[in-house]
């Protein structure tokens, strides 16, 4: 980056759950260069998602300034804040929702650059994911093999395909593999909605169970997203710690939460369904098993490891097997097992100098949807968000220019936890019911 951009940058985070906002925070830090002063602002979006400060803790991320905030507050402060660069860490729907908002709040003004992506492996709604993405300036994919996907999509609906730029999870990286710790480690990395019903995720449970008791030579770990309360990116109606009430656990069974990486250093064997933790270990060399016992299937995510190496069932971790990676596909992968992993954000990097530096400004934000492209499908995206088809917002939508008051803030508490309590309590009886 030129000198001109490395004595200071702003750069601002807009992050609607934990897994969004590590994603976000660390790339941010991934795409500032080292040499730069940066001040970091993170903007958390009020939901049913808004992390706890346990679970913005375990990130690591250290911001200057951090509020949560409601769409159009966030759209306000755009306005307000002049940032170089913004990372949003949204889902799809709400990354377009900002990108409109953001459109109609700047204009043909000054504006930062627009950056943002996915948290980690795209196996579901590539095609709608990725155009609602479509129109900020940097469209981050996550290996060689996401950047391809990417721009087949853009370029087969005629959408500008230039944004997509390759670069790798920003949350890799740790004490490569060596050998064996003692005692041997086998870590199940969970996750919150896959398998998402009661059956498979007991069945999970229970072997892995028996894998420990098979093995009281091992330490067995089950390694969950959130503690009791909490709630990450996806809705997680069945808890691990609810199923686990009640069993009989052998002495080298244990349940853990932390940082992933700091629970890959004690790891000889990562078992997982599809969870990016995979990715994580297979980039540490740590032998890595992706379970086959419920199906090879897309609504597993398991699919997306076919041709790594790494498909294994419980009976065969059991016998012992220990998966070998194909590095041909690891490679593809944005897996940088080989040293690689440096230079990974080197040409965000250096697109968004060129951007920053741009004669007169960038143009204004451009989207692939607009109201005569998708006029039956983006209002109502819009809408969810308080905005109207031009990007404006609506009338009466809601704002907050003061920190929520002590009552406020007991009735909001109270909100969520009865969100909780219907997702993970009410609606798997109402599900049972109807399958009478």
């Amino acid at each position: 980056m030129p000198a001109s951009a490395t004595k200071s940058l702003r750069v601002a985070v807009l992050a609607d759950s934990d897994t969004r906002w590590k994603w976000g925070a660390l790339t941010a830090q991934r795409l500032t260069p080292a040499a730069a002063e940066v001040r970091l602002d993170g903007y958390l979006l009020r939901g049913r998602a808004t992390p706890t400060a346990r679970q913005l803790g375990e990130v690591g991320v250290r911001a200057d300034s951090l509020r949560e905030v409601t769409g159009v507050e966030f759209l306000r402060a755009m306005t307000e804040e002049p940032y170089d660069v913004l990372v949003i860490a949204l889902v799809g729907g709400g990354v377009q929702a900002m990108l409109h908002g953001l459109r109609a709040a700047w204009g043909s003004g000054r504006r930062p650059v627009v950056v943002t992506g996915y948290v980690g492996v795209v196996y579901e709604k590539l095609a709608d994911g990725l155009l609602l993405r479509h129109g900020a300036d940097l469209v981050l994919a996550n290996s060689r093999h996401d950047a391809d996907r990417f721009r087949a999509v853009y370029e087969g609906v005629g959408a500008d395909a230039s944004s997509v730029t390759e670069v790798a999870l920003p949350f890799l990286g740790g004490t490569p593999y060596t050998g064996g710790h003692d005692p041997y480690t086998v870590v199940f990395a969970a996750q919150p909605s896959v398998p998402d019903n009661r059956r498979d995720r007991t069945y999970l449970l229970n072997r892995l169970i028996e894998h420990a008791r098979r093995h009281p030579e091992r330490e067995v770990l089950l390694k969950l997203r959130s503690k009791p309360g909490e709630h990450t990116t996806h809705i997680e109606e069945l808890p691990f710690q609810k199923l686990v009430q009640g069993k009989d656990l052998p002495a080298n069974f244990r349940l853990v939460y932390g940082h992933m990486g700091d629970v890959l250093d004690r790891t000889d064997l990562l078992v997982t369904v599809s969870s990016t933790a995979a990715l994580e270990a297979l980039h540490r060399r740590i032998p890595t098993a992706v379970l086959t016992d419920l199906g090879v299937r897309e609504v597993l995510g398991n699919h997306h490891f076919t041709g790594s190496g790494c498909l294994a069932s419980w009976d065969q971790l059991d016998a012992g097997h220990r998966p070998v990676p194909d590095e041909e596909w690891v490679a593809r992968q944005g897996v940088a097992a080989d040293g690689g992993y440096a230079g990974a954000f080197d040409t965000a990097r250096e697109r968004i100098a060129r951007l920053l530096d741009r004669p007169g400004g960038l143009p204004p934000l451009n989207p692939y949807y607009t109201p005569e492209t998708a006029p039956g499908y983006l209002p109502g995206i819009l809408a969810r968000h308080h905005l109207g088809p031009d990007g404006v917002p609506l009338p009466g939508a809601p704002a907050a220019d003061k920190e929520p008051g002590p009552v406020r803030q007991i009735v909001r508490r109270a909100a969520r936890g009865a969100y909780r309590h219907g997702v993970q309590r009410v609606a798997p009886v109402i599900r049972r019911m109807g399958e009478l």
